[in-house]
């Protein structure tokens, strides 16, 4: 059997039906810390030790996987599946929709939460009251979407440097920003002008898609 994908609603239902379920969060220990599903397990993807830990999971018994957005706890469910596991469940949309849906999660961590909001709203709008163009991309280091896109954004920040802003922000230190700005997967790109939304964009788009939206907006 491969990894089943479950969207929210359904990955809630499985794993609140029984009392001793193996739920698996594949992100990064920040991320994790910040805030995770209830009974949670961590166990970074992208760590050295990932396969030792999963040797330590209950093959006989399904595995529910999340990530933030859904990337990685594909990979790793793939992962799981290759070791043996039979009963692979993947939540779609990760963290991120799980958490915008207001479903249930355990902020153990209530006071790093606290400390590290990042950018405030009101301080957000100040960067988009600006007259000159402004693109505004969420993206974090462990997105490959994002880390591909970087070499556009370099490139697109020096050839229209006077005309367009490009602000990137770092969604794992900006989380409660991004909530508040509905952001439920990345990377996303928003281009402002003198307060208002001009156009938003998901997902990776190639240097000419790019320069397709700045032109039509300059």
């Amino acid at each position: 059997m491969a990894q089943v994908p479950l969207d929210i609603d359904a990955f809630a239902q499985k794993i609140t039906a029984s009392a001793s379920v193996q739920v698996v969060d594949v992100r990064t220990w920040d991320e994790f810390r910040h805030g995770h599903l209830p009974q949670a397990l961590h166990m970074d993807y992208r760590s050295s030790d990932f396969m030792q830990k999963i040797a330590l999971l209950d093959k006989s018994k399904p595995v529910y996987v999340y990530c933030l957005s859904g990337g990685r706890s594909a990979a790793a469910a793939q992962k799981l599946v290759a070791q043996g596991f039979t009963e692979v469940y993947d939540m779609q949309g990760g963290y991120l929709k799980w958490q915008a849906a207001g479903k249930p999660i355990d902020e153990a961590d209530a006071k790093v939460t606290s400390q590290n909001q990042g950018m405030s709203q009101e301080v957000f709008r100040q960067h988009i009251a600006s007259e000159q163009l402004l693109l505004v991309d969420f993206y974090a280091p462990w997105c490959a979407p994002c880390v591909k896109m970087l070499p556009s954004m370099k490139k697109l920040a020096l050839e229209y440097e006077g005309k367009v802003t490009i602000q990137k922000i770092h969604y794992d230190q900006n989380q409660s920003l991004a909530h508040q700005l509905g952001i439920t997967e990345i990377p996303v790109l928003l281009l402002y002008r003198k307060g208002p939304l001009l156009w938003r964009g998901t997902g990776y788009l190639s240097e000419a898609e790019l320069k397709e939206v700045l032109e039509k907006n300059l």
